[in-house]
């Protein structure tokens, strides 16, 4: 079952109201979505982005009973100003981006983001990729031992970045990559002993990183939050959902730049974690974090 991540402390903190104007990032499998819905009533506009057309699918059945206008677009969250131009939407009020992968996306056959089934290697949001769509494949089989090493340690934190984009390298000469499983079994040999057999599989930074750099998900994510201030409306809140340290920095010092230079005001000071309540109902959402920022009104 989806458990939406800090769903109450989310809505609490966008103050939704009657008639507002809302953009989510990531429709995801809709659980924000459709208190979003509730909330602002038959005059409100939803619109919501997602680049996998099941997540849509799904979420838009799920909001057909809500009466409010609903927009739904294949879409990474990055072009958000592309999609709100062609709905002839200046400003929104409020804006939410969930950021990261879904567990339906994880758990998903055929899609390559574990490491649990052996399928095709493309960690690609997309369900049906573009011609021209990076794909994991293609990271692990034609870039470079240092660009490999890079993502690893940039992305992944990954001690042994080194070692593994080494062994790659050199299982790639003998024949492609082709699969999770093969990959994961690389990886796995490459590391220490000691390293093999921890609480997590040793190819787990690995294939966070891969799944990073095919999505582009930092820079998308830093398109996103961009855009997405210069679209909200003066008093207008965003608020944003994290997963990866490495994005939850990314919004923070955003969200500080735009507080500095007197263009928003932090409706937190530190970001919102789960409760303990919500860490035992859904373990998954440790890692969760929540920064909220108001557009002060005398910006345009």
């Amino acid at each position: 079952m989806h458990i939406p991540v800090l769903l109450q402390e989310t809505l609490d903190g966008l103050v939704l109201q009657t008639g507002d104007r809302v953009f989510e990032g990531t429709v995801g499998l809709g659980g924000h979505s459709e208190e979003i819905c509730k909330k602002i009533g038959a005059e409100g506009v939803y619109v919501g982005t997602d680049e996998d057309e099941n997540a849509l699918a799904h979420t838009e059945e799920r909001l057909a009973s809500y009466p409010c206008k609903k927009i739904f677009k294949l879409e990474n969250f990055r072009n958000l100003d592309r999609v709100l131009d062609e709905e002839s939407m200046p400003f929104v009020d409020k804006m939410l981006f969930d950021i990261g992968l879904s567990n339906l996306q994880l758990e998903e056959p055929g899609r390559g983001f574990s490491f649990k089934r052996d399928e095709p290697l493309r960690m690609t949001f997309r369900v049906n990729p573009r011609e021209d769509d990076l794909t994991a494949r293609e990271i692990v089989n034609e870039w470079g031992a240092d660009t490999l090493t890079d993502i690893f340690t940039g992305y992944g934190e990954e001690r042994f970045a080194w070692r593994i984009a080494q062994a790659i390298v050199t299982a790639r000469t003998a024949k492609p990559i082709e699969t999770t499983g093969e990959l994961a079994e690389i990886v796995k040999n490459a590391v220490p002993v000691f390293a093999r057999f921890g609480k997590i599989h040793p190819a787990t930074k690995v294939f966070q990183a891969i799944r990073i750099a095919t999505n582009d998900e930092l820079n998308a994510l830093r398109d996103g939050l961009t855009k997405g201030f210069t679209r909200l409306a003066p008093g207008g809140r965003m608020a944003v959902i994290s997963f990866h340290s490495l994005e939850d920095r990314i919004v923070k010092n955003f969200f500080r730049t735009c507080a500095d230079e007197g263009s928003g005001t932090l409706v937190v000071k530190k970001p919102i974690t789960p409760s303990d309540e919500e860490l035992e109902r859904n373990p998954k959402s440790r890692s969760a974090k929540l920064r909220i920022i108001e557009k002060l009104p005398t910006t345009s």
